[in-house]
């Protein structure tokens, strides 16, 4: 797939850029509306291209807790057997819970975890019918609030019988930037892990107590601009982390549902490593 084409629908899916000026764009790169339209199911994402993670042997659930202005609904996966678990937070793209973070919650449940997966749109009353009305929904949200509606997941996870008190979480480009934000304001994470997410400001490192887990895509320019300053104050803080660094992938290189930017084997190997950390420190 042509880079510029990857380039710019990940400008469309982060930016206020409208399908209009997207397809006019994409018109521009492909030489005619005809082709345009002809390559675009090839980029965008699409929940039939993934390889769904069977639910028979795990015990699934929708609850909802507390939020702001809302409250948050979200999807629950553990091990049947009824025991205290260790618990993880899956947090999602900027399109709000969809099929593929419940399946990613269920590959973390696989592994042993408690995993939770909240919609932060939720918390909005939103409801959204498609990809594109997600994230223009996502628009609405303060981040204040989103921040503190899945600080709220981990007391939550309290109220559970099921739940050992140990947690992590992991999220994905705008949820990978709010699992640093946990690691910055949940003194008692144990760990968090950031595909692809905004970095957090440097001098909020300090705050830090929970290890640490980065992946990061070679071709995402945009995100990794951030890395240099980041590090450096992981560094200067002595915070446990581990960063690793993706060549030749792009942005959203572990989301299965997009298939120009999705890379099977960067997807499986940072996954393994995630899960991996998860059983060092989060127990």
């Amino acid at each position: 797939m042509n880079q510029e084409i990857i380039n710019l629908y990940d400008d469309y899916t982060h930016t206020p850029l409208s399908r209009g000026e997207f397809i006019r764009r994409l018109v521009l790169i492909t030489g005619s509306l005809t082709a345009a339209m002809a390559i675009l199911p090839s980029i965008e994402v699409n929940a039939a291209n993934m390889k769904m993670t069977s639910d028979e042997d795990l015990f699934t659930e929708r609850i909802s807790y507390p939020g702001v202005p809302g409250k948050m609904d979200a999807y629950v996966a553990r091990p049947k057997e009824e025991k205290k678990y260790p618990a993880i937070i899956v947090i999602h793209e900027n399109r709000g819970l969809n099929a593929h973070i419940e399946d990613v919650a269920r590959r973390a449940a696989k592994e042993g975890f408690l995993a939770i997966a909240p919609n932060a749109l939720s918390a909005i009353g939103a409801n959204p019918a498609n990809e594109d009305e997600a994230r223009q929904k996502f628009q609405e949200l303060k981040a204040e609030d989103s921040l503190k509606n899945f600080m709220n997941a981990f007391d939550y996870l309290g109220t559970r019988k099921d739940f050992n008190g140990n947690a992590g979480c992991v999220g994905f480009c705008w949820g990978g930037g709010m699992s640093n934000s946990l690691a910055v304001k949940l003194p008692g994470l144990k760990a968090a892990v950031a595909f692809y997410g905004r970095q957090p400001a440097a001098e909020e490192v300090s705050s830090i107590k929970a290890a640490v887990q980065l992946h990061y895509a070679g071709l995402d320019e945009r995100v990794n601009a951030g890395i240099p300053a980041y590090e450096e104050a992981l560094k200067k803080n002595n915070v446990t982390y581990e960063l690793y660094m993706y060549e030749g992938v792009n942005h959203a290189f572990h989301n299965d549902t997009a298939p120009t930017r999705y890379n099977e084997a960067a997807a499986k190997l940072a996954w393994q490593r995630s899960i991996a950390f998860f059983k060092k420190y989060v127990k």
